[in-house]
């Protein structure tokens, strides 16, 4: 950040009514890091002092000779950039460093011409709410790359047969394509949580005049569209209200939350004991005394992001206390930058990971069939077959798996007799079933076809869900799509709105 002293002395916006300037202390601890933040902004505060100047313009509360020499001096400030733009923290807000760049280029009397009509308590939220909603398109973009990794994958192992667990033991076989369409549906109702947000962020406080609106003859509908935001904060009061910053919060860490559910998995699954998957070496990393060791970093990387993203929706919601009083010390949610960054760089690297992952399919169906995850599937035929209640039949296979287990005896080598045998135990009646199809009960690869309910595991059910994952994340395209097509439009309008005021009103200033 530069630091520059001005080329004659330039009266600040505290001066007039405070008889100090802000402390180093102030300037140190509040006005630097507040800068620091605002300065991440820079295109949105550029945006909103255009879309406003320009309005200004059209309403004729500038003249054309103000709104150029504004204009020109703002298009100036875009041609500098962040980097090169000239600050002093102690001159305070981003706003005021606009100003004062504005002041040495065409004077006080026409640079302070482009607030009139605004606040810092309209201009600033709406700088905000322009920022993150590019942050929240841009965590959206990433989702729907990582939907479509996960389809892809899906589809590839639809019906690669593998253990599904509950309580990390065996339940019922599965396939990976039905476990991994389950995140698929998880990551859309996570990109549906951030498109209720975004709903409420792009609403335009501008023009509010910080409370209680202003007499000027301003056009809020111009800057709104000129912003390219779908609507108003139609209440003036509410201008610099800012919930919709812990509701984004609160869907980042949902976000966080399926990818560390995901990496988790993904995790103890590329263990030796499970040995399931591998992640690719781009995104592990190595041991300093271990020389065996391939560790999957990239995983291990997203579950440490997730971790602290349990606390941002606290934290937003712990910055807005005091808010209905009118309390406004709190400007920005800090905690917003860090989680966007969070976020998209989670989902990028797991995107990455699912694309490049190796699937041992033989090791997942060895274990799908080696430890009983098949069982219901012989309930249910006892009782298809026989004359007991599936409490009974529930019973009677689960006396088999203990008499078995404890006698050492593995799934494949059960017979009809050992069946009879768990029934007389449970004086239940023996089930008329062969040794063949008691086998057949338990093979885990015919398990999967038999779940023929809406959403199982039976090829038809797998099809019709990776259909609908297709339908939605083509909606989902759709829709980011028809926004940025918008934002496009409102950026074109704003350029040829200051051209026009540029380049057709050829007036000289100073």
């Amino acid at each position: 950040m530069h630091s520059t002293a001005p080329t004659e002395p330039s009266r600040t916006l505290v001066e007039a009514r405070l008889q100090s300037p802000p402390s180093r202390l102030m300037v140190d601890f509040y006005e630097k890091p507040h800068l620091e933040r605002e300065v991440r902004q820079f295109d949105e505060y550029l945006q909103v002092d255009i879309a406003h100047t320009v309005m200004l313009a059209e309403q004729e509360i500038l003249t054309p000779a103000q709104a150029q020499a504004i204009l020109l001096a703002l298009e100036e400030i875009a041609a500098l950039g962040a980097s090169h733009f000239p600050m002093d923290p102690a001159k305070g807000s981003f706003l005021l460093q606009v100003e004062a760049f504005l002041f040495d280029r065409v004077g006080e009397s026409i640079g302070g011409r482009m607030h009139t009509g605004r606040s810092r308590l309209d201009q600033g939220p709406t700088v905000r709410r322009l920022y993150k909603r590019r942050h929240l398109m841009e965590v959206m973009k990433n989702l729907i790359e990582l939907q479509a990794s996960i389809l892809a994958l899906a589809s590839r192992h639809s019906d690669t047969v593998m253990p599904g667990y509950t309580c990390l033991q065996h339940a019922h076989p599965t396939t990976f394509g039905h476990y991994l369409l389950s995140f698929s549906s998880k990551l859309a109702d996570d990109f549906d949580r951030l498109r209720e947000a975004y709903a409420r962020v792009n609403l335009s406080p501008l023009g509010s005049a910080g409370l209680a609106g202003t007499a000027w003859p301003i056009n809020r509908e111009r800057t709104q569209a000129l912003l390219g935001f779908d609507g108003l904060v139609t209440n003036s009061k509410l201008s610099r209200e800012a919930y919709y910053a812990a509701e984004i919060a609160g869907a980042l860490s949902f976000v966080m939350s399926t990818l560390n559910d995901l990496a988790t998995d993904l995790h103890v699954w590329s263990s030796h004991e499970f040995g399931f998957v591998q992640t690719a070496d781009e995104f592990c990393g190595t041991s300093s005394i271990f020389p065996q060791k391939k560790n999957p970093a990239g995983l291990e990387a997203v579950k440490f992001a997730a971790g602290g993203s349990t606390t941002w929706l606290a934290t937003a919601l712990a910055t807005f206390r005091a808010e209905g009083t009118g309390d406004v010390v709190m400007r920005e949610v800090p905690i917003l930058d860090s989680a966007f960054m969070a976020t998209q760089g989670s989902l990028a690297l797991m995107a990455a990971i699912m694309e490049t992952l190796t699937v041992n399919e033989a090791r997942m169906v060895q274990a799908a069939n080696a430890n009983w995850s098949t069982a219901t599937n012989l309930a249910d035929q006892i009782v298809r077959e026989g004359d007991l209640s599936f409490r009974e039949a529930h019973s009677l296979v689960a006396r088999l798996v203990r008499e078995c287990v404890d006698q050492g005896i593995p799934v494949e080598d059960v017979t009809a007799d050992l069946l009879r045998n768990a029934a007389a135990a449970l004086n239940l009646p023996a089930p008329e079933l062969s040794t063949d199809a008691v086998l057949r009960c338990l093979d885990a690869r015919a398990f999967v076809q038999t779940r023929t309910s809406t959403g199982g595991t039976a090829a038809s059910q797998i099809d019709e869900l990776t259909r609908i994952a297709r339908t939605v994340l083509a909606d989902q395209e759709t829709w980011l799509r028809e926004r940025e097509a918008r934002l496009a439009a409102a950026t074109a309008a704003r350029k040829q709105a200051v051209a026009e005021w540029c380049l057709t009103n050829h007036v000289v200033v100073r």
